[in-house]
């Protein structure tokens, strides 16, 4: 299945992972992950302002829900955090070599590293 913003819903429910436990409205609340994460990315693209663990807990929340086939969706809801979002996802284990969504196919190689973000986790 091709991911895109046409057909985000459909690949977020067929990953879900808590089909038969979840309601609707927790499968939308799971979905509000990806934007929380986002303003937080801004927050800290425009402030400097880094919520690392709060960051943490939403990626591993959503790791968690949509296993992973979160890390495309991750990359496709976020694409001008590349360079924030990768150090969460090496540091969670899940970055792969390849990133597929769109009509992009991302090299994890080619994507850079935010130092700030990768010495913070570092601390932890």
């Amino acid at each position: 299945m091709k991911l895109d913003d046409s057909s985000f819903l459909l690949y977020a429910a067929k990953h879900y992972d808590m089909k038969s436990a979840a309601s609707s409205e927790d499968f939308y609340e799971d979905i509000k992950r990806f934007q929380h994460v986002k303003r937080l990315f801004k927050r800290y693209k425009e402030d400097r302002d880094l919520r690392i663990r709060l960051i943490l807990n939403h990626l591993i929340i959503i790791y968690n829900c949509f296993g992973i086939g979160a890390t495309n969706m991750l990359f496709l809801k976020l694409r001008d955090y590349h360079p924030h979002l990768k150090p969460f996802i090496i540091f969670l284990n899940y970055m792969p070599d390849l990133i597929e969504y769109e009509d992009t196919v991302l090299k994890s190689s080619d994507i850079p590293l935010d130092i700030f973000i990768v010495r913070e986790l570092r601390k932890i």
